[in-house]
């Protein structure tokens, strides 16, 4: 039993594995302690239930390796669809720097009932806020007009396709930093997504980018929810300027 105080407000749990004992054993110590457990035997059918409407997760459980759609593929559908779920890996074995920087966290199998309580509780307990504020535009409007008098759209557009794709490449370099705790890593690409971004006008990134810098994603115990936060963050302020490009600057 997972002895976890009724009295806790838990998070709905999105279960997907494609063993069906794991899935049953999971499932099980979690509906005995609570929580409500939605289940998935791989990533399709998980990513059907999101798109029904049929669960609203608070956390996803997910196994590292499964037919199909899986790993870092199946993690950024999930980002898309969960922009602020906690997503977990329950793996055989260890997974590896990318996989893992992708997630917010491991549990190895087999696991004991305690770490599974403890995983959760964890994430229950975590009060750290987003750091993007909705008020803030995605892009400055005056930056982006100032670009649109100095070139043709075609180039305004490749501007910002080129800084998606090098945001991405350092969301990616930015999770395994934070796997290996290298806050050095962590404040350099903070640097770079700062200047670059506030170069192109991406506000909301550029901030972002100024936070890391100044060590507010460093992985001491004390900041470790910080960083994994801030990495959440980036992911939707490049989601942001993807519509941006869709929307305003199509192709």
């Amino acid at each position: 039993m997972l002895d976890l105080s009724p009295q806790r407000e838990l998070p709905t749990v999105l279960l997907i594995d494609d063993d069906l004992v794991s899935r049953e054993v999971i499932a099980t110590l979690l509906t005995m302690n609570g929580y409500a457990v939605h289940s998935a035997e791989n990533g399709e059918a998980a990513l059907e239930l999101l798109a029904e409407g049929a669960v609203r997760p608070g956390v996803i459980l997910m196994d590292a390796q499964m037919p199909g759609l899986s790993g870092i593929d199946l993690i950024a559908k999930l980002r898309a669809s969960c922009p602020h779920v906690g997503i977990y890996l329950i793996s055989g074995s260890a997974p590896g720097d990318a996989l893992v920087a992708a997630t917010d966290g491991v549990l190895l199998k087999p696991f004991h009932a305690d770490a599974l309580r403890k995983l959760l509780e964890g994430h229950a307990d975590k009060a750290v806020a987003s750091r993007l504020d909705p008020q803030e535009p995605v892009v400055s409007p005056e930056i982006l007009q100032q670009l649109r008098q100095l070139m043709p759209e075609s180039a305004v557009r490749e501007i910002y396709v080129t800084l998606v794709a090098d945001l991405s490449r350092r969301i990616e370099a930015l999770g395994i930093a934070i796997v290996r705790h290298d806050a050095g890593e962590i404040r350099r690409i903070g640097h770079a997504i700062k200047g670059g971004c506030g170069m192109a006008g991406a506000q909301q990134a550029a901030r972002l980018g100024a936070l890391l810098e100044m060590g507010a994603g460093e992985v001491d115990d004390n900041h470790l929810d910080n960083s994994r936060m801030l990495l959440q963050d980036l992911r939707s302020a490049v989601r942001g300027l993807q519509r941006i490009l869709d929307s305003q600057l199509p192709a």
